[in-house]
């Protein structure tokens, strides 16, 4: 009976450790299936796709940063168990509150709304400095922002997003390539 106990005992600590310690991973970008969930366009395997995971386990990808928080728009945060940015660099997936992003409106993006992602300040400081322009934002700072799209850039891929292929998403990030 104490053996029964004992068991009893730690099945039931596990399972308590198990619900309390949920943990949320980035899933890999299948560009052959990976659609966005807001746009309906296919998500690149680069450093422009995010994503997030809800509580209950749902996974939501997206080609754009701006994408992503236009689902939170829509269905809020509250329910939302980890999000995830990717570094402009080496996409590395990072947790989104502790991701420094650059913003501004030149910058071309796949959906336009101009904002890049770094996993450290040092690397956002270091873009700016290459690309001539960008302004700092945490994720506290993103929740403050416009969000609009940039017309500019919407134009320059014909109104429906994403770069076209022979624009190599490392170079010429900008409108004006003097700021390269």
């Amino acid at each position: 009976m104490k053996k029964i106990k004992t068991v009893l005992v730690l099945v039931l600590g596990m399972l308590l450790l198990a619900a309390c310690g949920q943990k949320y991973e980035a899933l890999p970008i299948n560009e052959e299936v990976d659609i966005c969930t807001i746009c309906k366009m296919q998500i690149k395997d680069d450093a422009f796709a995010t994503q997030l995971t809800t509580k209950d386990g749902k996974n939501y990808k997206f080609d754009d940063i701006g994408c992503m928080n236009e689902w939170k728009k829509q269905n809020g945060t509250e329910n939302i168990g980890m999000d995830y940015v990717r570094d402009y660099n080496d996409k590395e997936w990072i947790e989104f509150n502790k991701a420094t992003y650059v913003y501004d409106d030149s910058l071309r993006t796949p959906m336009a709304y101009g904002i890049v992602n770094f996993k450290d300040t040092k690397s956002a400081e270091a873009f700016i400095e290459e690309q001539g322009v960008g302004k700092i934002m945490k994720a506290e700072d993103l929740a403050a922002h416009d969000w609009k799209q940039s017309k500019n850039m919407m134009e320059m891929m014909d109104g429906e997003g994403h770069m076209s292929e022979e624009m190599d998403s490392h170079s010429e990030m900008t409108e004006d390539s003097s700021h390269k």
